[in-house]
């Protein structure tokens, strides 16, 4: 599982993260998005990995603009943190 973190400028509203989310989901297969606009982020789960050029054209497309991609592998946390 690889967790995908993109930092976006532009967003203003709940309406903004859903037009985000909605274009990511449209374009990639992801487990998991969410966006939040007093964070300035993305956060996306996905099984397979995402071509960060893709990624890019496809936020860019939506009016925002994205200021980084970071990728590194998600582990899920046990009840106990483990």
């Amino acid at each position: 599982m690889n967790k995908i973190t993109v930092k976006i400028d532009g967003m203003m509203c709940g309406m903004c993260e859903s037009h985000i989310n909605d274009a990511i989901r449209g374009r990639f297969k992801v487990k998991k998005v969410a966006s939040s606009h007093t964070k300035g982020e993305t956060v996306i789960l996905s099984e397979e990995q995402i071509d960060e050029t893709a990624l890019r054209e496809t936020l860019g497309a939506t009016g925002y603009r994205v200021i980084s991609v970071t990728a590194e592998p998600y582990i899920k946390k046990g009840l106990f943190g483990r």
